[in-house]
């Protein structure tokens, strides 16, 4: 498994996005970026973390950065998943999930004893000029846009 560390240049990628087209991260350069992966669009968590996102959305874009979050479900399920909860940023479908190895978040998981691979609930603060400034994973939803927040507001203050 790959391992990024603070300080590592962002692997970029190309990918589709809801609502047709694609999104390619180096298009941000010069802005910061959330990027969030989640394991499944719908489901109590994932929803409950792009909802924290979501409500919190002005406060991202006063600072100037963006969110992006990203699972291996389908640019229809992502569709569905925006809708459905009033998501007022893209997702992204990495179907054949290349860039969650390339982040290291394709991991094995254990539920009740049942081995299987999954996405690590992981966040990657990404700074203007493309570098990683904030790695969080094993991600608590609970409190956690907050301190994707902080870590903003502290990466901008940095930056003036």
């Amino acid at each position: 498994m790959l391992e990024l560390n603070i300080g590592d240049k962002a692997p970029d990628f190309t990918l589709p996005s809801s609502g047709g087209g694609t999104l390619t991260l180096s298009d941000f350069k010069g802005q910061p970026v959330a990027l969030y992966f989640y394991p499944k669009d719908m489901t109590s968590g994932c929803t409950r973390e792009s909802c924290d996102f979501r409500d919190n959305l002005a406060a991202f874009n006063r600072i100037g950065s963006h969110i992006i979050g990203i699972s291996r479900d389908s640019v229809v399920s992502h569709d569905k998943f925006i809708k459905k909860e009033s998501l007022n940023f893209p997702l992204v479908a990495d179907e054949d999930g290349i860039v969650c190895s390339k982040y290291g978040v394709w991991v094995e998981k254990n539920m009740y004893g049942r081995k299987y691979m999954g996405i690590e609930r992981s966040t990657f603060l990404i700074d203007a000029n493309g570098r990683i400034a904030a790695i969080w994973r094993k991600v608590s939803v609970p409190g956690h846009v907050n301190d994707v927040l902080e870590a903003l507001q502290s990466l901008s203050k940095k930056a003036a």
